[in-house]
């Protein structure tokens, strides 16, 4: 390596380095000229044949052809798949069997595609997207339980949710928000949103903005409140009266002074 760099400062860099040129290409003209020089036609002593004639002979015939597909440059890591059977790859969630929640796999990164290996088996195979905070679920990893929520999406359940009232919207947002995976709230904001063909918009929606005083985050809760009818009373019974009480028993100010 050496000599080759000694070379090409003295049979290349040297003849150039009082030359002016303005752009690039100038230069690179005048390298190929040096090289053709240097390749082809200065004789090299101890063997009496120039450079060109050496690998014409001896590395030419040696050669074996590219590889037919590109070398992929990859990253590999290690993760555990979710409860959600989801693998977190730069703040991306990407789906594999359900069967593998919580089992170690292993991660192959490329600038197009996220490959998920188990024991050295490909058990899911990605197109990568941004670090979003998304979820990238294919239907057949999901078990049959989750299937008939694959239509859905955070905006379109936010969209309904907002359609039935805005305690509705409220506490489905919050619900989503609680999970570690929005997704995983699914189940129970289709739940509520569904709760109004049995007791209507306007039910639904004081349910759950009761649900909201008390605290409640589930469709258990909001199906509770409209069983038991607490859905018509408001849960601190409306504003609490702030009007001064007149009575001859209340000690004034001064008393504790």
């Amino acid at each position: 390596m050496e000599a080759a760099v000694r070379i090409v400062e003295r049979w290349l860099l040297g003849r150039l380095r009082h030359r002016t040129f303005y752009s690039l290409a100038e230069v690179n003209a005048a390298i190929a000229d040096l090289l053709h020089d240097l390749n082809d036609k200065r004789v090299l002593r101890r063997v009496g044949v120039t450079r060109r004639q050496l690998f014409d002979e001896l590395d030419r015939p040696a050669l074996r052809p590219l590889p037919v597909e590109r070398y992929v440059f990859a990253e590999w890591r290690i993760r555990r798949a979710g409860l959600d059977y989801h693998v977190e790859i730069e703040r991306h969630y990407y789906s594999v069997p359900y069967r593998f929640a919580r089992e170690q796999v292993e991660a192959r990164i490329t600038a197009n595609t996220i490959e998920i290996f188990h024991k050295g088996e490909r058990i899911a195979a990605h197109r990568r997207s941004s670090g979003n905070g998304k979820h990238t679920t294919i239907p057949d990893h999901m078990p049959s339980a989750h299937r008939r929520f694959a239509d859905w999406t955070i905006e379109r359940i936010q969209r309904e949710a907002s359609a039935m009232g805005p305690d509705v919207a409220l506490l489905c947002e919050r619900i989503l928000a609680d999970r570690p995976h929005p997704e995983q709230g699914f189940r129970a904001c289709l739940g509520i949103i569904r709760l109004n063909k049995s007791f209507g918009r306007d039910r639904v929606n004081a349910a759950c903005g009761r649900a909201l005083e008390i605290g409640a985050r589930t469709y258990g809760s909001v199906r509770s409140i409209l069983d038991n009818h607490l859905d018509r009373t408001a849960a601190s019974n409306g504003a609490a009266s702030h009007e001064p009480i007149h009575h001859a028993n209340i000690r004034g100010p001064r008393y504790y002074h």
